[in-house]
């Protein structure tokens, strides 16, 4: 009875203790959680060469565009990196080129691709997408930023297998029907080609690149 009256406090004791403990760590007192940073950083690996997104640098500018640029960064938090002579740093200088991240080749950056848009019209249309910045590529301002490209996307359709059916089954609209142009394609199903004058036509448009699927997108 005497062991049972002594326990009884040290277990409630411990409940508390463990309670605290816990509200501790989730207030963020001891957090043990990785930043989301840490999965694109490589470990040991050249300070100079990590992504943008796990450094720091003291951008300026009033750089010259298109000039080559220092620019003094340090790592983030829990990243590790070394220096050329494998020894570990936390500060380091960038070599860069000066431009904006809009200013940027086509390369460097992916964007949101769309199949709203007509691919094969004149004038080439364009459309507004968020693009972004790729992982390895230095640039001044947002990472991510909006931009007007060109519709550029195919549905699947083949042009050699185009003109293969214009020059062939062009006749009973065939070319038509595989583009996705139903009207057209009955239209010379039932006048057999346009007496072959269509048939012709049609051979024409569709080698040069002028006819294309219904759907506005490109060949593949």
């Amino acid at each position: 009875m005497a062991a049972a009256v002594v326990l009884r406090p040290l277990c409630r004791l411990c409940r508390v203790v463990l309670l605290l403990s816990q509200f501790y760590i989730l207030s963020g007192g001891e957090s043990t959680d990785i930043p989301p940073y840490v999965m694109k950083c490589p470990s040991n690996g050249l300070c100079s060469r990590l992504p943008a997104d796990c450094i720091d640098c003291k951008t300026n500018f009033s750089c010259v565009y298109g000039k080559p640029v220092t620019f003094d960064c340090t790592v983030k938090p829990s990243v590790t990196c070394v220096d050329p002579d494998f020894k570990s740093q936390k500060s380091f200088v960038l070599n860069m080129t000066c431009r904006f991240c809009w200013q940027l080749p086509e390369a460097d950056y992916e964007c949101v691709s769309s199949s709203n848009c007509r691919a094969v019209s004149c004038p080439r249309q364009r459309y507004a997408t968020n693009c972004t910045v790729r992982d390895h590529i230095h640039c001044l301002g947002n990472r991510t930023f909006l931009k007007m490209v060109y519709c550029n996307w195919t549905g699947g359709y083949k042009w050699s297998t185009a003109l293969a059916l214009s020059i062939t089954l062009g006749g009973f609209g065939a070319d038509r029907f595989y583009l996705g142009q139903w009207r057209e394609g009955l239209g010379k199903l039932f006048s057999f080609g346009g007496l072959g004058i269509w048939t012709l036509i049609d051979v024409l448009l569709i080698g040069v690149g002028y006819v294309g699927p219904a759907d506005g997108s490109l060949y593949i």
